[in-house]
């Protein structure tokens, strides 16, 4: 089932639209992403979905419920790391912990919370000195501390080094298997192919793609990439010519070709035929990369250029 369901999601800031017309629905136990570049509009939808903002247009439901009018109950269902979160310089870990649980009438246990996100060390240690993972951990816990049935997570792993992002990326595998539903958002290919079970890519304030990890890449024009350094040059007009090779390029003494698992056997031919030994040859599979950018090229192409509103330009709003 479905715990939440967006449809034809408008958002505008003066004459600007940051959301225009999104539309996806986040199955509950999955890990559904939210992928674009920055100001794509990908916040501005959370946090619709979280009810921080009203929208302009459609509909919004978590487990049902409308994020703005029923927003206290909603609060109750749904934990939220914002994209730039804070405490105060001088509160520790465990008066943060205490404090948030105070706000809910049926709180988490922060200890064992505590324990799971390694912050049991820093219990004692204020805000202010915590490092940039700590910070996060802390933040995942005081989204968690409400016992909600679904987590936003928005840009959580900005600014981490590549260790803290991956002890990060474990801790959300974590939390669904635990049977929170997340809602990613992120801007890392790596981070969103790792993690969701299924991702929007929203371009523009438009739903670019809606698929599997797998779905987004198996729609790139080139799902394979083979390279390598050929022993002499070949004809570039027979490699432009092999079967199925979306691109060929040439870096240097290197060669490479995007294609399918067709073009790798035309390559083999090709090299055995002109007698050509390809040194480090390397076949790998397209990426989310990839396929991001063939999806937002695509979206490019076909829509006429529009600025889109980024964070900053966005008006506070009370709901």
């Amino acid at each position: 089932m479905a715990i939440i369901e967006v449809t034809g999601l408008r958002k505008a800031y003066g004459a600007t639209a940051a959301v225009d017309g999104v539309s996806f629905a986040v199955e509950e136990g999955e890990i559904f992403g939210i992928l674009g570049p920055n100001g794509a509009g990908k916040t501005t939808t959370v946090e619709c979905v979280e009810g921080l903002r009203i929208p302009d247009a459609g509909t919004v439901r978590v487990a049902g419920l409308d994020p703005v009018a029923d927003h206290e109950r909603v609060t109750r269902i749904l934990g939220a790391q914002l994209q730039e979160s804070d405490l105060q310089p001088k509160l520790t870990v465990r008066e943060a912990l205490e404090l948030y649980a105070a706000f809910y009438p049926k709180p988490a246990d922060w200890r064992p919370l505590a324990e799971r996100l390694g912050l049991t060390p820093k219990l004692t240690t204020r805000f202010a000195k915590l490092s940039g993972g700590q910070k996060q951990r802390l933040f995942i816990a005081l989204a968690l501390i409400g016992n909600p049935r679904v987590v936003v997570l928005d840009e959580l792993t900005t600014g981490l080094d590549p260790r803290a992002r991956r002890d990060t990326w474990s801790l959300i595998e974590e939390i669904r298997d635990s049977g929170v539903t997340v809602l990613l958002v992120t801007h890392f290919m790596e981070e969103a192919q790792r993690l969701c079970d299924r991702i929007a890519v929203i371009d523009k304030g438009k739903v670019a793609a809606l698929d599997s990890p797998a779905g987004l890449i198996g729609r790139s024009t080139a799902s394979t990439v083979i390279s390598f350094t050929p022993s002499r040059p070949l004809d570039d007009q027979e490699l432009a010519g092999l079967p199925q090779a979306a691109s060929v390029e040439t870096k240097g003494d290197r060669v490479v070709i995007n294609g399918t698992d067709e073009t790798v056997n035309a390559v083999i031919s090709l090299l055995v035929r002109h007698r050509v030994t390809a040194h480090q040859l390397r076949v790998t599979e397209a990426t989310l990369d990839d396929a991001f950018l063939d999806l937002t090229e695509t979206e490019t192409a076909s829509a006429p250029a529009a600025e889109t509103a980024t964070d900053a330009d966005q008006p506070e709003e009370r709901v």
